[in-house]
């Protein structure tokens, strides 16, 4: 298996609400309460180590309240190599309805001073090398600007490592510039960070062939319940997912991302890298928490994915 670093530069301790409706402005009681060491970068890495592969970890930890992370780290085997930063890593609350309905209430985060900054580019320069690919996933806390992502990625390539980016706004736009291998954005996010309308088949395959001349090879596009469309150089799938009943959407994503990773890296063929994906982005929303707990699920999922070309290139 594969040996992984993931980047997780804003990540947050997750508190996910269980109530059957959400009444704004009344008094809601809430069924059950879940708490976790989250964040897109470490959401991925759970899944990964799933799947069998070895797990580095970094980015920038509140070092005021690390002990949970600190805790699932050592549970799961990882590498810890996180900048502890002063304050305390955020908190987001998850009000998950019955229906599937998300509500997200993010926090700020700590301030990543330039020092914090440097730090962890020299840490990345002794730990980095060795990889087979880098994830870098979530939001940019305060204090770290986009162009000093697309700066990070740069570095990231010049050391010879592939590098999956998911992101969004600003910090995709201007990381897109560093040309990352992988990029996994959902269609408003990809219209967003290229000005232009990617509804249809078409206009997205188009998008993707002006990024492959950028250098990004994987252009990886979810669509919720209504799939996920993958462009990569030479060839373009469509996955549709089997339906399930839904407990919480959150970590869909970084599971779609997971195993599109774990596929790549294993060698397996573009049919069966998606089908697991989706699959596994599937099992994800069936489940408050991250990771893969029912491999026996996880295969009668993949029966249900249903898989076609993309033909409008």
């Amino acid at each position: 298996m594969a040996k992984i670093l993931t980047l997780t530069l804003n990540p947050a301790l997750d508190l996910t609400v269980e109530l059957a409706r959400l009444e704004p402005g009344q008094v809601n009681r809430s069924d059950a309460m879940h708490a976790h060491a989250a964040g897109k970068g470490v959401n991925v890495a759970q899944v990964l180590a799933d799947l069998g592969h070895t797990l580095t970890v970094s980015g920038f930890l509140g070092e005021d309240n690390a002990q949970v992370f600190e805790t699932l780290f050592a549970q799961r085997g990882f590498v810890d190599a996180f900048i502890r930063v002063p304050g305390e890593t955020r908190s987001n609350i998850k009000l998950a309805e019955q229906d599937g309905r998300i509500t997200d209430l993010n926090g700020p985060g700590p301030v990543v001073d330039a020092a914090a900054q440097q730090a962890l580019l020299a840490r990345l320069e002794q730990i980095a090398p060795g990889h087979d690919v880098v994830v870098v996933a979530g939001s940019l806390p305060r204090g770290v600007s986009p162009q000093w992502l697309q700066a990070l990625i740069t570095r990231l390539k010049q050391l010879g490592l592939n590098v999956a980016l998911d992101t969004s706004g600003e910090a995709l736009r201007v990381a897109l510039a560093a040309g990352p291998w992988l990029i996994k954005p959902n269609t408003e996010e990809l219209a967003d960070a290229l000005g232009c309308d990617v509804v249809t088949e078409l206009a997205q395959a188009q998008a993707a062939q002006r990024l492959h001349a950028q250098g990004v090879e994987h252009v990886v596009i979810s669509h919720g319940a209504d799939g996920v469309n993958w462009f990569s150089v030479g060839a373009a799938l469509h996955a549709s997912p089997p339906k399930v009943t839904v407990a919480s959407t959150v970590g869909a994503g970084d599971s779609l991302l997971a195993g599109m990773l774990h596929g790549l890296l294993s060698a397996d063929t573009p049919e069966q890298t998606l089908r697991t994906a989706t699959a596994i982005a599937a099992m994800a929303v069936t489940q408050i928490g991250f990771g893969i707990h029912d491999t026996a699920l996880l295969a009668s999922l993949e029966q249900g994915v249903r898989m076609r070309p993309l033909t409008e290139q």
